[in-house]
């Protein structure tokens, strides 16, 4: 069964809510989806967001400016926040979501960026992004964005992240 990805819409909102809550992930609530809202129609953070027969599935995120300042300095949008419902994985609706995200970045920009987080549970993520045609940024792993000192001792958490780019031209 096919995806259809389409804009975030404030009806969407207490949907994705109610299914991040059932799963027991803290933070993907109506706030930031209102958020997220705010900013696709100022044209600061578009959201595409993935249904199959009318359940919900996933979404991502394109931050025109991102957080990390490399990115930020050289006009690269990152692509945030990429989820997947556990019921819907492996079905290629994180690749059609990437697909969608990547199709928005090309009308701005040739690069894309992105930050992948390091533990296990991202594993799936990783793999994927490198068939995809994603690289490292060659800056080493960042903390909250922020680069990390060597002879640091940085928390295994979803902030430890490697950054990535990849050439739509290629």
């Amino acid at each position: 069964m096919a995806a259809v990805i389409r804009s975030l819409r404030e009806a969407d909102i207490p949907l994705l809510a109610t299914a991040f809550a059932t799963l027991g992930w803290p933070g993907k609530d109506t706030r930031q989806f209102r958020g997220y809202l705010d900013q696709q129609e100022r044209d600061v953070r578009p959201v595409r967001v993935a249904w199959i027969d009318d359940h919900f599935a996933g979404y991502v995120t394109v931050a025109w400016q991102g957080y990390y300042e490399p990115f930020r300095v050289a006009g690269i949008p990152e692509i945030q926040d990429l989820n997947v419902m556990p019921e819907f994985r492996r079905q290629g609706i994180g690749s059609a979501l990437m697909d969608a995200a990547e199709a928005l970045i090309e009308t701005r920009s040739r690069i894309v960026g992105l930050g992948v987080g390091l533990y296990t549970d991202y594993g799936p993520a990783q793999a994927m992004y490198v068939r995809r045609g994603y690289v490292p940024d060659a800056r080493g792993a960042v903390y909250d964005y922020a680069p990390i000192a060597p002879g640091s001792q940085v928390r295994l958490d979803d902030d430890l992240v490697l950054m990535m780019t990849r050439d739509l031209d290629s």
